[in-house]
């Protein structure tokens, strides 16, 4: 490629994870068309195209996606913008004579259910392995591990981002994760994956927060 392409990320003042979402969304957009001769060459094969997926623009969708706590809504739109760029790659599908777009579960099953949601969720508990493994006086530590003073707003209070890193360890069958957390190079693999880490599934006899 001769031209170079920089995509700018504009911080979120009020800190809405919402619109930090969307603006990611439409750099997602920037980066696939400024490399969309990848993405339309017949030279490359479609598991070409989805690692180019996964190597250039879900990172730029999902920079800091391990300190998001999501709703619903937030996460369709993420699978929503993913399934988009998967149908772009694979192309409709020729049956009965006509052309046919892909379903959602057909890519679902292409894909055996891993997601960009699911993918996010694995660098929660990344990034909850690093604060684990952490120095008690580093900053980062400090705020994981005390309380915030203060009450809600009224109305129903967004999750926090624990009780959405216990969502992610039922998700991906991660238990005990106290005593796997210490093999940092092991826990970061797997869990960079989004996909549960088979030595992790054990049964479950501790509280996930002690």
């Amino acid at each position: 490629m001769t031209n170079k392409y920089i995509c700018v990320i504009w911080p979120c003042n009020d800190n809405s994870v919402e619109k930090e979402i969307q603006r990611r969304i439409l750099a997602g957009n920037r980066t696939y068309f400024a490399t969309i001769n990848l993405f339309r060459s017949r030279l490359l094969s479609r598991a070409i195209k989805i690692i180019l997926y996964k190597t250039l623009i879900r990172p730029v969708v999902s920079y800091g996606a391990e300190a998001w706590t999501l709703t619903k809504n937030e996460e369709q739109a993420l699978l929503i913008f993913e399934r988009k760029i998967f149908r772009r790659i694979y192309g409709p599908k020729y049956e009965n004579g006509q052309l046919k777009s892909r379903t959602n579960r057909e890519l679902e099953e292409m894909h055996k259910g891993e997601n960009t949601v699911k993918w996010i969720g694995g660098q929660r508990i990344s990034w909850l392995g690093h604060l684990d493994r952490m120095e008690e006086d580093r900053m980062p530590k400090k705020i994981f591990s005390q309380e915030l003073e203060g009450t809600r707003r009224r109305g129903r209070p967004r999750k926090r981002w624990k009780e959405e890193v216990e969502r992610d360890f039922q998700v991906l069958v991660v238990r005990r994760w106290r005593e796997l957390v210490a093999d940092r190079k092991k826990w970061k693999g797997h869990c960079s994956t989004g996909q549960s880490p088979q030595w992790a599934v054990v049964l479950m006899e501790e509280v996930i927060w002690p």
